[in-house]
């Protein structure tokens, strides 16, 4: 596997980079609403580079820029990638044995290289979605419960 398609480590914007990123972000949202193509100038003092995004990079992009504009660390990971057992855990926010154990149930499919596990990215995350859904019904039905009980809340 390449290193481009490793995770990399998360980028935490800076004071100043949060408000560019809040501009930015502003300006690129407009520009994705109104044009089939976004197309951006870079300039910096030596070079200046006309740059045209497919709709598709143009909205990761302002996605981007709409995190950091809120001060969020940002990391962009290929579906394809493979992660390793402690990089999955702090996507999922759990230990690395909890997840190792639901390697080993079959709750994620992985693959092992010599003694080590690697899970594929979107895996986890179908895996996290599946999760998130049964978290909101139990809730949905907690708060269905809560009002028939006339709990007030």
């Amino acid at each position: 596997m390449n290193s481009a398609a490793l995770p990399k480590e998360p980028v935490l914007p800076a004071a100043e980079e949060v408000a560019q990123a809040q501009e930015a972000s502003r300006l690129l949202a407009r520009l994705v609403a109104e044009a089939p193509k976004a197309q951006l100038s870079i300039e910096d003092s030596a070079h200046r580079m006309h740059v045209v995004l497919p709709r598709a990079a143009a909205q990761l992009l302002q996605d981007i820029l709409r995190e950091m504009s809120q001060g969020h660390a940002v990391t962009l990971i290929p579906v394809h990638a493979e992660l390793t057992t402690q990089q999955a855990a702090d996507l999922l926010n759990v230990s690395r044995p909890y997840l190792v154990s639901l390697l080993e149930s079959g709750a994620i499919p992985y693959r092992k290289i010599g003694t080590r596990r690697r899970v594929q990215f979107q895996h986890l995350m179908a895996y996290k979605k599946i999760e998130d859904a049964k978290r909101l019904e139990a809730l949905n039905e907690l708060s269905r419960q809560s009002q028939e009980l006339g709990l007030g809340y």
